[in-house]
């Protein structure tokens, strides 16, 4: 069984081509944590937020790359997050390819 982990924040940009430019290296990063899948960067510049869907093979990987990634967003200056951890129900995203 695999696990999404959702977080969300404050965010004052870069957004967009920018934003690509900034975490590019973070983002190549990210594919070395241990149980990591994929993930879904988002971003609203309207609502000055940004975040992401984090897929992993398990949930103990999920709480670990979460652990690390709030001390991470704390040394950008970011406090607060919206954090939650969803177990996935395979079965169904497999229809909706969610699942690749």
């Amino acid at each position: 069984m695999s696990y999404v982990l959702q977080i969300d924040f404050k965010f004052k940009g870069p957004f967009g081509e920018a934003m690509s430019m900034e975490f590019e290296k973070m983002a190549e990063s990210i594919n070395l944590e241990k149980g990591f899948i994929k993930k879904v960067w988002t971003e609203s510049e309207a609502r000055t937020e940004a975040g992401g869907h984090y897929h992993f093979e398990n949930e103990e990987d999920a709480e670990n790359y979460l652990k690390m990634h709030l001390e991470r967003l704390r040394g950008f200056g970011i406090e607060e997050s919206n954090v939650k951890i969803f177990k996935v129900n395979e079965k169904l995203s497999l229809i909706n390819k969610g699942l690749s």
